[in-house]
């Protein structure tokens, strides 16, 4: 099972989150596994923002990261591929691969406990920014594990 979350520019948001994923999955001996892109190419081959860094730090999640470029080929090779907000949303499904893939691209707060709606981007914001995010993405990313667990269960 591999899992994508995807943002903007590949430094904040999405690397947490497939930080986060790779995080929980391995605390419980899930066969499954996270990565992030961006659909923006603006920071390829760059590190996590120093506060994502930070704040996955504070929380005990390591983030092994350089950016890249969301592809064609990632929405074959992806089984679930997780948009931060609508925006990213929207540019996913112009990719070509994204008609016969369609039902592969969610949203990630389709998964938040508290509540629809898009994941903020912290990157213009304060380290209390990017912990909201983080505890955002956590929550969210326990019921879509929680979920993948009961399907594998039944």
């Amino acid at each position: 099972m591999k899992v994508l979350f995807v943002c903007l520019g590949n430094i904040c948001r999405s690397p947490m989150a497939a930080a986060i994923f790779n995080h929980k999955v391995q605390q419980r001996g899930l066969p499954y596994q996270g990565d992030s892109c961006g659909t923006g190419d603006y920071h390829i081959g760059a590190p996590a923002d120093h506060r994502t860094l930070t704040v996955a730090r504070k929380n005990g999640v390591q983030v092994n990261h350089a950016a890249r470029q969301l592809s064609n080929d990632d929405l074959e090779e992806f089984d679930y591929i997780f948009a931060m907000d609508k925006s990213n949303q929207f540019n996913i499904q112009r990719l070509p691969a994204a008609q016969e893939n369609k039902h592969k691209i969610r949203l990630m707060r389709e998964y938040d406990p508290k509540g629809l709606g898009e994941v903020p981007d912290p990157y213009h914001g304060t380290l209390t920014d990017f912990q909201d995010v983080f505890e955002m993405l956590d929550r969210s990313i326990d019921r879509f594990i929680n979920e993948l667990q009961s399907k594998s269960n039944s």
